[in-house]
């Protein structure tokens, strides 16, 4: 049975996070984690080329067999939306072309599955990282965004995950269809 080698995305234009964590049964284990970051002054096709080939040396270095990306919520300022999802397209691209299985979870899947609430904090989603992979200390923001993607599949991709693509939402802690 392989070892399930999870890569958490947490996609952005300027910061891209990214964490990998392994499972052992129900034991999670802190692989890496850090951030690739593209340049403001360069051009757009050049910023997604840096994002792409990061993600890529990620998924080289580390051999994950499996993907986690945070979905792109719609922000007030449509250009925005419109970069991060650039940015999204480069990872999922970058992960897609590595024949890595790639499962997407929106913020709120994210901090459910990390915190137990989905309008958890940032501080609360970083605590819980750092609590449930015993890190020494704390990663950067976009490292434990990503990280916290990673454990949301590696506790919720049979769960909460897989019951949100197959239709079935949860209220109250309610199955409803």
């Amino acid at each position: 049975m392989t070892v399930p080698r999870i890569l958490g995305i947490d996609p952005g234009l300027r910061v891209t996070g990214f964490g990998v964590i392994e499972k052992h049964g129900n034991q999670l284990l802190y692989l890496a984690s850090g951030c690739i970051k593209s340049n403001d002054k360069e051009s757009l096709p050049e910023r997604i080329k840096t994002l792409f080939a990061g993600i890529s040396e990620v998924i080289a270095t580390y051999q994950p067999n499996q993907a986690a990306v945070e979905k792109v919520f719609v922000n007030v300022n449509p250009q925005s939306t419109l970069l991060l999802g650039q940015a999204r397209g480069a990872a999922l691209s970058a992960l897609v072309h590595a024949d890595l299985p790639v499962s997407e979870y929106t913020a709120l899947q994210v901090k459910q599955a990390v915190v137990g609430h989905g309008k958890a904090a940032k501080e609360q989603v970083q605590d819980m990282v750092i609590r449930l992979l015993a890190l020494p200390g704390a990663p950067t923001a976009d490292a434990a965004d990503a990280l916290a993607c990673a454990i949301a599949h590696a506790h919720g991709g049979q769960g909460l995950g897989a019951l949100a693509t197959a239709g079935f939402r949860v209220r109250g802690g309610r199955l409803l269809r």
